[in-house]
């Protein structure tokens, strides 16, 4: 388990030149640099712009197909079943050779005789770029694509047909269906042209036709010409209406906007935040990895504070006071804190008195508040609703206007799961007038988010009603998609705690189970003789074994000496219940192995 890591080496043979006296032995002087392969370590040189030959070493036991690129050329290698060479239009063709495994060396070596260097390499490029991490497209999913393009070409080495992608909360991407009544007015808004095609008034139904046409009146061109930077007016007041019925407190649309998807939202806020590198953010542990890449980038620090798995992930007061004391002890400045409700990774959600005494603690201490609540919809547990953070804030008072809060929300979660629109929004609340000027200023550089996705924003907030020609059919997609979902989340947690050394809270929310993983000590060395994490070999070891990709806990953060996974319960029913029995049977083989 997890012993199927790609180690590769690359060796430089210049072409036959002219030695000077100083360079007969073929040495180099170039300092090497790190630069990251498929997750792994790769040691290179400053490259110059010379041709020349290389060879490319995949060892046995890499078993998947590798892509990487030398020099600008995309290079592949493939399993010793079916090696070659490739020629990449350098002096002479790669050979491909293949070596014996070996643990340590996961690193590629490249090297050019050539003095000019690079204006951008990993020692000159931005440092909060190379150090921010982001597990779920890191190391493991990674490899589960290369596994999934190897199966693709037929091989069958694998003792499963396809990879079960449960990484990423990316809902079509794993069978869900689109609701057609958004694509429906999507189709028309993109091409208005159907709008005139009397055909269209049977391919689309009547209300779909209505609705793009409002919506394109509000647009100053179509779907591809560039909005207000804050988003289209009309479809802000949507959003506000919203909000207005969902909390019962008035919400303007000049503190509404539309971006990219939730994440263009927290970057903009967490980058009018973070000013100098003793400004804090405190983040939930575990928390979903965005906002620790972000802060990291920033240059910003991130205070953790811990979620308490044994209390269904509850939210201490008492634990947040310990940690923003303790960050000002170290000369820190906090100055906003993260809350992530219904959570990710963990699928709890807070209840209204909890977000109360946080409320209180931020005002007390003068944080600004970030309400992540793109899963709001998202919400299984009959006894603990979702409840948003700007109500509980309206219901304490006028005391309370000018405390400072943004929360987030987008197309991507909920029955909608449309992640590729980048359709979402935020809205500010009792922030600085000046200051807003500022963060629109950093809106208008980006010129406007997507049209397409604002439209998506509108469909999502403001559905058929009953009454209405597409009505029905989305009904019944909804009630399809929310139960389904449901199930699966029961499922899924009954399934977890069945199995002997795991354990998994309660799925209130969202689209995740966050297992913990109790991992014997002979799989704890393993782990290290391999040089990752515990949690990363055992999510290793179950792709390779079952075709489950997961992403290892640490990326999400967790206790010291506990390990989880995270696994999304979106993938279809069928394949989910089946995929659960190779986790329950790889589990009790991992178990007896490293007994």
């Amino acid at each position: 388990g997890g012993r199927g890591l790609w180690n590769m080496a690359l060796s430089d043979r210049s072409n036959p030149r002219p030695k000077s006296e100083s360079d007969k032995t073929g040495a180099t002087s170039r300092a090497p640099v790190s630069k990251p392969l498929h997750g792994m370590q790769r040691k290179g040189h400053r490259q110059g712009s010379v041709k020349r030959t290389a060879t490319l070493t995949l060892h046995r036991d890499a078993q998947v197909p590798i892509f990487d690129t030398i020099g600008g050329h995309e290079v592949k290698g493939h399993h010793a079943d079916h090696a070659h060479a490739f020629d990449v239009a350098f002096d002479a063709p790669i050979d491909v050779d293949y070596e014996d495994y070996s643990e340590t060396a996961h690193t590629v070596e490249e090297t050019t005789q050539d003095d000019h260097e690079k204006v951008l390499n990993l020692e000159t490029m931005n440092q909060a770029v190379v150090k921010m991490q982001y597990a779920v497209r890191g190391q493991v999913p990674t490899t589960a694509e290369c596994i999934q393009a190897e199966i693709s070409t037929g091989s069958k080495k694998y003792p499963f047909d396809e990879v079960l992608f449960c990484n990423l909360g990316n809902p079509h991407s794993v069978g869900q269906s689109p609701i057609k009544y958004c694509r429906e007015v999507l189709a028309l808004a993109d091409c208005p042209w159907l709008l005139e095609d009397p055909a269209a008034e049977t391919l689309f139904k009547a209300d779909s036709l209505r609705r793009a046409r409002e919506l394109l009146q509000y647009t100053t061109g179509g779907t591809g010409a560039y909005s207000h930077s804050q988003g289209i007016l009309a479809v802000r007041k949507t959003v506000a209406k919203f909000i207005e019925e969902r909390d019962g407190h008035y919400s303007d649309p000049g503190d509404i906007f539309l971006t990219n998807g939730a994440s263009t939202a927290i970057q903009m806020v967490l980058t009018s935040l973070i000013n100098t590198n003793r400004d804090a953010i405190l983040v939930p542990v575990p928390q979903y990895p965005i906002y620790s890449a972000l802060i990291e980038l920033l240059r910003g620090k991130e205070v953790g504070y811990d979620l308490d798995e044994e209390n269904h992930w509850a939210l201490s007061v008492d634990a947040l006071q310990k940690q923003v004391d303790k960050a000002r002890e170290q000369g820190l400045n906090p100055k906003a804190m993260v809350i992530i409700n219904p959570g990710n990774p963990t699928g709890n959600t807070l209840s209204y008195d909890n977000i109360k005494e946080i409320i209180e603690f931020c005002r007390r201490e003068h944080l600004m508040l970030l309400a992540d609540e793109v899963y709001q919809e998202n919400v299984y547990a009959e006894d603990r609703p979702f409840v948003s953070a700007k109500r509980v804030l309206r219901d304490l008072g006028p005391d309370y206007d000018d405390f400072e809060m943004a929360s987030f929300h987008s197309t991507s979660k909920g029955i909608f799961g449309e992640c590729g629109r980048r359709g979402g929004y935020m809205e500010l609340v009792g922030i600085n007038p000046d200051v807003q000027s500022q963060m629109y200023k950093l809106a208008s550089s980006g010129l406007c988010s997507c049209l397409d996705g604002q439209i998506a924003v509108d469909l999502m907030l403001n559905p058929p009603k009953e009454g209405d020609e597409s009505f029905p059919e989305w009904n019944q997609q909804r009630e399809e998609i929310f139960g389904g979902l449901q199930r699966k989340s029961k499922m899924l947690h009954e399934v977890l705690n069945s199995i002997p050394g795991v354990s998994c809270q309660p799925l209130e929310g969202a689209m995740y189970a966050f297992p913990k993983i109790d991992m014997p000590a002979k799989a704890l060395k393993e782990a290290a003789n391999c040089g990752i994490p515990p949690d990363v070999f055992y999510a290793l070891s179950l792709l390779e074994e079952t075709g489950i990709c997961a992403v290892p806990g640490s990326g999400f953060g967790q206790q010291a000496g506990t390990w989880h996974i995270r696994l999304t319960f979106l993938p279809e029913e069928g394949k989910l219940q089946a995929a659960m029995e190779r986790f329950r049977e790889h589990h009790l083989r991992f178990l007896e192995k490293f007994a």
